[in-house]
């Protein structure tokens, strides 16, 4: 399976491309915003896109071409205004979807907020609302659409090392998750067919990931 990664360059998008790239059956295509940022994953052999996630659907659609599966793990960061947060998180997810259907790719992984119920909405504070919203409308539209979609909603995030072990569900406890781990969920999620069509939360827990994605 060729794998596109949107938001390649981000945290998770670096475990993610790493880890595909050491898998038997996995490929990755990174799709990432400036040349520059290419030699780390040209290292690892992974095939480079250079797009912005503000270009035109069809640009995004070119560098969908030829893969079998989309995960788009793009944000724009907690250092930018509300705009920002409107034209990566939602415009661009919305892009990528139609760019999916344009390029005839069928599977979409979406890693997503922990909660973007609407009540997550209104109880969030004004400056991450427009985080929490864009979110919750990114994930409505996936899945209004025909594609083989899986909305992953990892708890909050640590760059401590990953340990393997999680809980996942439709609802669990708000805890942590290592980026190292939700790359890992992510991996098995590919693998797994059985999570096409579900939504689920992600933390550290007690059980492998593999256990835990096959369990849903």
């Amino acid at each position: 399976m060729k794998v596109l990664i949107v938001g390649a360059n981000g945290q998770i998008g670096k475990h993610l491309v790493s880890f595909i790239q050491d898998h038997n059956d996995l490929e990755a295509k990174v799709m990432i915003r400036k040349e520059e940022q290419a030699a780390s994953f040209k290292e690892l052999g992974a095939e480079t896109a250079v797009v912005d996630l503000e270009e035109d659907v069809q640009a995004i659609a070119k560098a969908a071409e030829g893969v079998d599966a989309i995960v788009f793990t793009a944000g724009s960061g907690p250092n930018t205004g509300a705009d920002k947060t409107i034209l990566v998180d939602l415009d661009g997810a919305d892009k990528t979807m139609k760019a999916a259907e344009e390029a005839g790719v069928k599977r979409f992984v979406m890693i997503s907020s922990f909660d973007t119920t609407r009540e997550a909405i209104q109880s969030a504070p004004s400056s991450f609302a427009p985080y929490v919203a864009a979110k919750h409308y990114a994930d409505e539209w996936l899945k209004s659409t025909d594609l083989d979609y899986t909305i992953i909603h990892p708890g909050a995030l640590s760059n401590d090392d990953g340990i393997g072990k999680v809980n996942a569900a439709s609802r669990v406890e708000r805890n942590e998750i290592p980026r190292e781990d939700v790359a890992s969920v992510i991996v098995a999620t590919l693998e797994n067919d059985a999570t096409i069509g579900k939504e689920f939360q992600v933390v550290t827990g007690t059980n492998s990931i593999k256990d835990e994605i096959d369990s849903l």
